[in-house]
């Protein structure tokens, strides 16, 4: 717009809210016009559309207590602000939202040619789709209809669960740190492997690692199945062990670096979380 290009995790953004029905009254107009003219818009909000149609056709919706939206809106306030969108794009909104001269005159200006983009990822960034909609009290107006959990994990496997490009995630876990907030997701996929993201950043000291643990029988105990040296997106092996079923659990301990020297989490467990059907 204005001969600049929206950033691919905007234009997401703004399609994505769009369909949850969540854009205030000016970007609502945005893309109603982008729907009407850019065949690139059009097409991220029918892949979110996809990505929701489950959540539209199961949840019956529910009224949240205000008590509880106010408890979760002060918790927002504490939390740190959004970085600010680029001048570029700020600029391109506000001129998208103010009408021209001729525009008061005769009606409607014409919606500015925008360069086409390049094809993204549908999210670029999973884990901070998910984190920004955790921080979203526009959100949680939506998901009043559930309990937080409930509503995590379903945005969980809509969000991070791929659509269309690579198999889907079999079960889904939703580790949650100490303060009850999620701090990263478990895919697991049919084939035996799965895959760890994390949504919150651990500081990891130079001596210690995070190691990734899963448990399906407490008689077995917990078997470690990745090891890291930093906050980071990282493949898990389940290939030699049980297929993953419901309620297994998956959690992280700090660990020394090389590992834990027992075979079992010696040091603090900093998030679990146990799997529940992808969606």
């Amino acid at each position: 717009m204005s001969g600049q290009a929206f950033p691919p995790e905007e234009f997401d953004r703004l399609a994505a809210e769009h369909v949850l029905g969540l854009l205030d009254a000016p970007e609502e107009t945005l893309a109603e016009r982008l729907l009407a003219s850019d065949p690139e818009f059009r097409a991220r909000v029918e892949d979110w559309r996809q990505r929701f149609a489950e959540l539209d056709s199961t949840a019956m919706p529910v009224e949240a207590p205000e008590t509880l939206l106010a408890r979760i809106s002060a918790t927002l306030d504490a939390a740190p602000a959004a970085p600010d969108l680029p001048p570029a794009v700020d600029r391109a909104r506000t001129e998208a939202f103010a009408p021209t001269s001729a525009s008061s005159a005769s009606g409607p200006a014409a919606l500015p040619a925008r360069p086409p983009l390049p094809a993204p990822p549908l999210v670029p960034d999973p884990a901070s789709a998910l984190s920004a909609l955790w921080r979203s009290l526009r959100f949680w107006r939506f998901a009043g209809f559930a309990g937080a959990a409930a509503s995590v994990l379903l945005v969980a496997g809509i969000v991070l669960g791929p659509l269309g490009r690579a198999p889907a995630p079999t079960f889904v876990a939703v580790l949650m740190g100490p303060q009850g907030q999620p701090a990263a997701v478990v895919n697991a996929f049919a084939d035996g492997t799965a895959e760890l993201i994390p949504i919150q950043n651990i500081d990891v000291p130079e001596d210690r690692a995070l190691e990734v643990w899963t448990l399906w029988d407490p008689a077995r105990g917990p078997v470690s199945i990745g090891l890291s040296d930093r906050t980071r997106t990282i493949r898990l092996n389940l290939r030699d062990l049980p297929r993953t079923a419901p309620n297994q659990l998956f959690e992280i301990s700090l660990e020394p670096r090389a590992g834990s020297p027992t075979g079992r989490p010696t040091g603090p467990v900093l998030m679990k979380g146990t799997t529940s059907l992808a969606l």
